[in-house]
């Protein structure tokens, strides 16, 4: 999904207007992020060894196929390769200063692995923090190589396609956000009896699985109605991408609406998680359908 999220935002979002960042540059910051998002769901799952025995005891695998010795080892590896490819990339682009996201991912993610996801919200945010991070990397890179033009008529083209550029990054990376804040509230709820167990803090542990699932419903309905207006707002003019988004965005996100309102167990909250990870996987494809 990461991979995907990277390729599309390159080469079918910004590159629908102009070539800007090398092949190189992009490799190098898609492998910088892909080593550093393996390397934090690695350190996870070491910091979750008994949470997710409970949770979900079938893919527990430090401790059973993989010792925590060699995890830890990869962890680290996986994030020193991250950055050093991260700090190469940004030193191609021209401005060092673009390192600070690599090494904040890697602080973040450790940080969230020890700490913040027990504690209510806050490690919901972080995660979805950076899942959105992933597409706002590549516009960065992508913005800092666009060339001047001497062609005044050319200078106001490339200004009025960077605005429309930057408007799209931006819903996207608000669809990203948004669509994982729902995704990690709703595994909290799955989670509840092993998170309990590990005295983590969860929000439906503090205020129990209705009120949360009250809350993760009012968020899902502003992102609904978002979603609506960028329909009406902007999409109304791309009959392709119009039509993509009924049948294949709002269409199963209405039926997740239903699902949620009506969902009591374990297995209910499941189904939506796979659900929400459907719909966020059809949104980002939709990137293909953007043409001006």
């Amino acid at each position: 999904m990461v991979l995907l999220t990277l390729v599309l935002t390159k080469y079918a979002l910004i590159n629908s207007v102009t070539a800007t960042v090398s092949d190189l540059q992009f490799i190098l910051v898609a492998m910088a992020i892909l080593c550093i998002t393996a390397a934090g769901y690695i350190i996870n799952d070491i910091y979750d060894v008994a949470t997710d025995t409970i949770n979900k005891p079938t893919k527990v695998f430090i401790g059973n196929s993989i010792s925590k010795k060699n995890g830890l080892f990869a962890y680290v590896t996986l994030s020193i390769v991250g950055l050093i490819l991260g700090m190469y990339a940004s030193y191609l682009n021209g401005n060092s200063s673009y390192v600070i996201f690599f090494i904040g991912s890697v602080g973040l993610l450790y940080w969230y692995s020890k700490t913040l996801k027990r504690i209510a919200i806050i490690g919901n945010i972080i995660i979805s923090f950076l899942t959105a991070l992933t597409i706002f990397i590549v516009f960065v890179f992508e913005i800092k190589n666009t060339n001047p033009s001497s062609n005044i008529l050319e200078v106001f083209i490339r200004i009025v396609n960077a605005m429309a550029v930057t408007v799209s990054v931006f819903i996207y990376i608000l669809f990203a956000f948004f669509m994982t804040l729902i995704r990690e509230m709703i595994k909290d709820i799955e989670d509840i009896n092993g998170d309990y167990t590990s005295k983590m803090k969860t929000l439906p542990i503090i205020i129990g699985i209705n009120r949360t699932k009250n809350i993760v419903l009012v968020i899902s309905s502003v992102m609904f109605l978002f979603i609506l207006i960028i329909l009406k707002e902007e999409l109304v003019h791309l009959p392709l991408l119009f039509w993509y988004t009924i049948l294949f965005v709002i269409s199963p996100f209405g039926w997740f609406l239903y699902k949620l309102f009506n969902s009591k167990n374990s297995k209910d909250f499941n189904l939506l998680s796979t659900l929400i990870k459907v719909i966020m996987f059809i949104g980002i494809i939709s990137m293909l359908l953007i043409k001006r």
